[in-house]
C-alpha cells in the first residue's frame, strides 16, 4: 500500500467564515489574510494504491465545474481541472481509480467528481471505473438540504452518480468495495453524516484518519475552533475531542484536505489538555504504508 498527497483546486474564502466565532486577531496569526479578508485553502485528497487491491482516491476537491461567475464568488483559484494534473503527475488518470470515497457531498469535497465547465455543456461524471463510496446520511442530507447549506451542494451530482450504476451508500463501519483496510465513523456538528475514514495499513504501520471537515487543518486541531459553516458547533467540539483522544492514544496519524501547509501530522497534547500536532509532512508521495 503507498499514500499519495494528491492537490485538487485551491479557494480563497472568508477568514471570519472559515474560523467561526474566534477573533480575526487570532486567526490571522495561524492564517495570514488578503485584503479581502479571505485566506487560502486547499483541496487535497488521498490517494492509496494498493487497497484491498484498488486504487482509491478519497476525495476529489472543489474541482472546476462552476463557470465563471460562480468560480469566482466561491474563491476558486483555478480555472483548469488541477485535481488531474496532480493525478498525472503521480502516474495516474481518473481512469485508473477504482473508488472514490466522499466524506460529503459539499462541493468543496465532492466537485471534483465532475468535468471542468465548458460553455453549453451539461455536468458530466469522471472515474468512469471507480465506484463512489458515499455514507447514506450524507446522501440524504443533500438530496434534501436544509436551507442554511443549500448553496453547498451540485443539484446535479446526486442523478449522475445514481445513474451511474457504481454508487455504494455506506451505513455501517465498513465498505464491501474498500474491505477490512478502512473503517468509517461519523459526526454530526459540521454536516449529518460526515463520514470519516480511516485507514489501516498491513505490516503495523501506523493508521491514518481523514479528517474531512471535522478538522481542516491544523489550527481547528485546538478544541474551540470551529467554522462558520459548522452545523452544530457545540456538538462538533465534543465530536471532536473524542476524535483526537481516541487518535492520540492509538497514534493514527491526522490527514487533512484543508491545510495549504501540512498534508499530514501525528496528534500532541500539552499539560494543560490542549492537542496541537506534531511530526507534520507537507505532502506524501508515494510513500509506503
Amino acid at each position: 500500500m503507498k499514500l499519495w498527497s494528491i492537490l485538487g483546486n485551491s479557494q480563497r474564502l472568508d477568514g471570519g467564515a472559515m474560523f467561526g466565532n474566534a477573533p480575526r486577531a487570532m486567526w490571522e496569526k495561524w492564517i495570514a489574510p488578503d485584503e479581502g479578508n479571505r485566506i487560502p485553502l486547499a483541496c487535497r485528497c488521498l490517494l492509496v494504491e494498493g487497497l484491498n487491491g484498488r486504487n482509491v482516491l478519497f476525495e476529489t476537491g472543489i474541482g472546476a465545474f462552476f463557470e465563471p461567475k460562480l468560480r469566482e464568488r466561491y474563491g476558486v483559484v483555478e480555472s483548469r481541472h488541477v485535481l488531474l494534473d496532480s493525478l498525472e503527475a503521480a502516474g495516474f488518470s481518473d481512469a485508473d481509480i477504482d473508488a472514490v470515497v466522499l466524506s460529503h457531498l459539499h462541493f468543496d469535497h465532492a466537485g471534483g467528481l465532475l468535468a471542468r465547465w465548458e460553455e453549453g455543456k451539461p455536468p458530466r461524471l469522471l472515474f468512469p471505473n471507480a465506484t463512489y463510496v458515499v455514507g447514506e446520511e450524507c446522501w440524504q442530507r443533500a438530496l434534501d438540504p436544509h436551507p442554511r447549506d443549500r448553496a453547498s451542494f451540485i443539484p446535479e451530482l446526486q442523478p449522475l452518480l445514481e445513474a451511474s450504476g457504481r454508487l455504494e451508500r455506506v451505513q455501517g463501519a465498513r465498505s464491501p468495495t474498500l474491505g477490512m483496510q478502512v473503517r468509517f465513523s461519523y459526526s454530526n456538528g459540521h454536516t449529518p453524516g460526515l463520514m470519516l475514514a480511516e485507514i489501516a495499513p498491513e505490516g503495523g504501520a501506523a493508521a491514518v484518519a481523514f479528517c474531512a471537515d471535522l478538522i481542516p487543518g491544523r489550527p481547528w486541531v485546538h478544541l474551540p475552533v470551529t467554522m462558520g459553516y459548522d452545523r452544530n458547533p457545540e456538538l462538533l467540539i465534543d465530536e471532536k475531542k473524542a476524535f483526537l483522544e481516541d487518535k492520540l492514544a492509538r497514534g493514527v496519524r491526522l490527514y487533512f484536505t484543508h491545510d495549504v501547509g501540512c498534508a499530514i501530522a501525528h496528534v500532541a497534547r500539552d499539560a494543560k489538555g490542549r492537542f496541537s500536532t506534531t511530526d507534520e509532512r507537507a505532502e506524501l508521495i508515494g510513500e509506503a504504508a
